[in-house]
């Protein structure tokens, strides 16, 4: 299978990234996984996550009960994950060409990836594709406001800019270093009607939003921010009728 080009970037920093989000505490993921766990549910669903990275969501699925299929474009990072027994069944492919007949999986997961893949509308409508009657599409994005300000500077109370337009498709390059550890992110970000709109396409209406508030940790100035300016938008969406 030829790697799509919207996983070379993932393909090029997989240890890194394997490192970087195993780390317990390391970065937002972790202020967030007890409202992530709230908003998932607890059951024994056949759950598919697409775009699982090193497998963490796919580890938390499971602990919920849910019977999980984890698939990422990228192999060493489903390598990663198998390795690390974050699911049930593994494949390796694009989220905008799933190996699944439809209606396989009672609840689809795609947990902060779709601003990495180039094809957003294809992979809405594949997760579309296999998901069954009266199942749940669940997806976690860096909310689309954020992603395009900044916080002018560390303190809790900084003020928030924006720069330029929140409309259009942009391409985002860059990288963080934190505890001795660096990561190089790259995506695209857009608004939140371009991912409403591949929704709407797909056949799927919007059934829960979330804005979530994080676990509130003394010492992390950026998650504190995030009680002021939502991180993270979640997203559920069913069949429409």
């Amino acid at each position: 299978m030829t790697e799509p080009p919207d996983s070379a970037h993932w393909a090029s920093v997989a240890a890194a990234w394997t490192e970087w989000a195993r780390r317990p505490g390391h970065d937002a993921f972790w202020y967030y996984r007890d409202a992530l766990s709230a908003f998932v549910g607890r059951g024994a669903a056949r759950a598919l996550e697409v775009g699982c990275g090193e497998g963490r969501v796919s580890r938390l699925l499971r602990e919920l009960g849910h019977h999980v299929t984890a698939t990422d474009a990228v192999a060493a990072l489903v390598e990663a994950a198998r390795a690390a027994n974050s699911a049930d069944r593994y494949a390796v492919a694009p989220a905008a060409d799933l190996p699944f007949a439809a209606g396989s999986f009672d609840l689809v997961v795609a947990y902060n990836v779709l601003m990495d893949v180039e094809d957003m509308p294809g992979a809405v409508t594949e997760m579309a594709r296999v998901l069954a009657p009266g199942g749940t599409v669940l997806i976690s994005l860096v909310h689309p406001f954020r992603d395009r300000g900044r916080f002018a500077g560390a303190q809790p109370d900084a003020p928030f800019i924006v720069e330029g337009s929140y409309y259009g498709r942009e391409r985002f390059e860059g990288s963080e270093t934190r505890d001795g550890l660096t990561m190089a992110f790259a995506g695209w970000s857009q608004p939140l009607e371009v991912y409403a709109g591949a929704l709407e396409q797909a056949g799927l209406a919007i059934s829960a939003l979330r804005e979530p508030l994080p676990t509130p940790v003394d010492g992390h100035v950026a998650f504190r921010q995030s009680m002021r300016m939502p991180l993270f938008l979640w997203l559920k969406a069913r069949r429409l009728a």
